[in-house]
């Protein structure tokens, strides 16, 4: 039996965050009713064609759920979505700002008649302040955040690869209704949630945060390399391929360069003496360790590393990373069905023990619709 088993979540989601957070609790066993719009649904699902015609976005975040499309402004499909909401632990929603309000879903009065209904909003920017109405999405956040005055390289910012604020809001909307289930065990209460993606991708800025406040010069963006940390980034060799490795104290420091790069006088060397003193020397370490480095390849390299217990990785392509030996042998990969066919992916992270993920299918637009309607029909 799944943790969640018995738990009814209805959702009014859309594009990434939200979605990311519910097919998490649907990993887990919870029953989700995706609630979409008439006329295309949620608009991940015209993101891109890439999975065979559907969406890569949509297939990603929408495993496991039942989809119903209802309008919300008609008085029958309203009536129907307050029937499910009677009979629901969770409400989830990250409508555009106001809407919720407007069709009177506000977290106060869904609470008044349902006192054991957990209800979580997600919005861009929290529900006050300046920002309260400005259109909020992942790379916009990530501006807002600072995250893109710290990637890339000086004066060449990168979004990162993924929706790093959109996962970052879904990972918290995950956790805080996670921990309202386990309060109302205690309580017998439900309780409203509010996370905004600013806030969730904020704390994820600690650490730049704190090294400009009080280091007192701004962080600099360091490309693939680590920006605190030194020797820690990538490597040519002398097959032309780069090895990615990481020195975490001055004890790897020594193996590094006694055992693997050969110069055991590096270690006495006072530009190197210490991690604050070899980041400052970054560009003058990595020519050294290159020139160590420029009679290996990549694979002999991993080899020696790993034999001195100092950390490394080769840089994978998506491809390279779908073929990975490590989850290969560890069996990680599953099917699942969509309205495309079989397809191909992986198991949730965390593993419980005699237990696996149901894995169900991508819902087609309004697969459900039908049967959520006889299910909550007025009277039953």
């Amino acid at each position: 039996m799944q943790p969640l088993r018995g738990i009814t979540v209805v959702a009014l989601e859309q594009a990434v965050a939200v979605p990311f957070a519910t097919r998490q609790l649907a990993d887990l066993g919870a029953r989700v009713i995706k609630v979409e719009r008439p006329g295309g649904g949620d608009f991940a699902r015209a993101y891109d064609r890439e999975v065979r015609g559907l969406s890569a976005y949509f297939v990603w975040i929408n495993r496991g759920k039942e989809s119903a499309v209802l309008d919300l402004r008609d008085d029958a499909d309203r009536a129907l979505l307050d029937r499910m909401l009677a009979r629901a632990d969770v409400f989830v929603q990250n409508l555009a700002p106001g809407a919720a309000d407007r069709l009177g879903l506000a977290a106060a009065g869904l609470r008044a008649r349902h006192p054991r209904l957990i209800t979580c909003s997600l919005t861009g920017y929290g529900t006050d302040g300046p920002y309260r109405d400005k259109k909020a999405y992942d790379l916009l956040v990530q501006c807002e955040a600072g995250l893109l005055s710290v990637t890339g390289t000086p004066g060449h910012p990168a979004r990162p690869g993924i929706s790093v604020a959109d996962i970052a809001g879904g990972m918290y909307v995950h956790t805080g209704i996670l921990t309202a289930l386990y309060e109302r065990e205690r309580t017998g209460e439900g309780t409203a949630l509010e996370v905004s993606l600013l806030d969730a991708l904020a704390e994820w800025m600690g650490h730049p945060y704190y090294a400009q406040a009080y280091g007192g010069t701004p962080v600099v963006p360091s490309g693939a390399r680590h920006p605190s940390i030194s020797p820690y980034g990538h490597y040519r060799t002398g097959d032309g391929a780069q090895v990615f490795l990481s020195v975490q104290n001055d004890r790897e420091w020594v193996l590094l360069c006694e055992r693997v790069l050969g110069r055991p006088g590096l270690v006495r060397d006072p530009r190197f003496a210490d991690n604050p003193l070899r980041r400052a020397h970054d560009d003058e370490l990595t020519a050294v360790i290159e020139e160590c480095l420029a009679d290996r390849t990549a694979d002999g390299l991993a080899a020696e590393l790993d034999a001195a217990g100092i950390a490394n990785a080769r840089l994978r392509t998506v491809a390279e990373f779908a073929g990975h030996p490590q989850l290969a042998a560890r069996d990680r990969w599953r099917t699942f069905d969509s309205p495309a066919g079989p397809l191909r992916g992986l198991l949730p992270p965390v593993t419980v023990h005699g237990r696996e993920a149901p894995m169900r299918p991508v819902p087609a637009l309004g697969e459900h619709t039908d049967a959520l309607r006889a299910e909550f029909a007025p009277g039953t």
